[in-house]
């Protein structure tokens, strides 16, 4: 396969025919190949672009929460540009049915049979444009499909693509004709993260760079799928010792005894936090998980899946949220033997 420039630069790639999971060398290629694509799109969000790889080479999905026109489409259409995969965009409206996204079975004259037609959701990444603008019943669609990576429709069962994720985006601060997404959604997005205002000197930059064209036309893919499903099973092989793994489950349990907080992490949150972990930990170039990942993840991870016990200012609270969260990561001891790699 030939190798791409961290640049993120468009190459011609080959289709990589091996299997197994890379060396440490190729993953961090990759990977950073990956990031250094996104940025040439989103300037100045380093961070924010680690953290949606990291959930991306997690296997989980990623709920992009902000006002408008900071990026939050922008950075999920880049970086599924970014690898040579099936995408597709849904713009979810008050109006859209749940057979828009799943699919619908028709029928064929020709053969006097039904026949499925596979909805937007059949797709590698999916992005998810204002989530909270359509209505529960249509929000619920996705509950199976991103827990189990399936459909089911009129009795048939359909297996979704592998990988599968979704990058959805919601507006935290405009609430008219908007549906919050109930806990049950929350749960199963693996993390969320906020884009924020872009500071001075990339505003300005953005300002020049844009003004012939958006650089997201010249994004070309970096990684080809099969590629990225050996980066997935590197993420799967990164060694969890059982102190960092009690220690992923402490802070979750503090978060359901605090007295500020009415609804606590659940073990789908545990589980997904040492997921993310392990992504962390490749994208660093280990193969074992330290409790220093545990921490940096521990908030965008949980946080969202958090109940105040008091309502908060905020439209969903999600600062206060945070800062509780941030609290009960500072306040939970590290088990001896968690700093090791074994």
């Amino acid at each position: 396969m030939e190798r791409v420039p961290e640049s993120g630069e468009g190459v011609d790639i080959e289709a990589d025919t091996s299997t197994g999971a890379l060396s440490t060398p190729e993953f961090l290629l990759d990977s950073r190949a990956v990031m250094a694509a996104v940025e040439t799109v989103i300037d100045g969000k380093r961070d924010v672009i680690e953290l949606a790889t990291t959930v991306l080479l997690a296997e989980g999905h990623l709920l992009v929460e902000d006002v408008p026109g900071v990026g939050k489409t922008m950075l999920a259409r880049a970086l599924a540009k970014s690898v040579d995969c099936t995408v597709s965009r849904i713009q979810f409206t008050p109006d859209l049915l749940p057979s828009d996204i799943t699919g619908v079975s028709v029928y064929n004259q020709a053969e006097r049979e039904f026949e499925f037609k596979p909805g937007p959701i059949f797709a590698n990444i999916v992005i998810g444009d204002e989530i909270n603008r359509a209505s529960p019943k249509t929000q619920s669609a996705l509950l199976e499909s991103m827990e189990e990576r399936q459909v089911s429709v009129d009795g048939a069962t359909y297996v979704l693509p592998d990988p599968f994720t979704v990058i959805a985006t919601q507006n935290p601060v405009e609430m008219e004709g908007t549906y919050a997404l109930p806990e049950a959604q929350r749960d199963r997005f693996m993390a969320r993260i906020s884009m924020g205002y872009p500071d001075a000197v990339n505003e300005a930059a953005m300002l020049r760079t844009r003004e012939l064209g958006s650089p997201l036309d010249e994004l070309k893919p970096v990684v080809t799928i099969e590629r990225l499903r050996r980066m997935v099973l590197t993420v799967r092989e990164v060694f969890v010792s059982p102190a960092v793994e009690h220690y992923a489950v402490a802070i979750a349990a503090a978060t359901r005894v605090d007295r500020e907080l009415r609804l606590g992490a659940s073990p789908r949150a545990t589980l997904q936090l040492v997921r993310a972990a392990k992504a962390r930990a490749a994208l660093d170039g280990r193969d074992f998980v330290l409790p220093d990942d545990i921490d940096a993840l521990a908030v965008p991870v949980l946080a969202h899946r958090l109940m105040a016990a008091k309502t908060s200012g905020s439209a969903f609270g999600r600062e206060a949220l945070a800062e509780i969260a941030a609290r009960i990561v500072q306040s939970t001891p590290v088990p001896l033997g968690a700093s090791g790699s074994v």
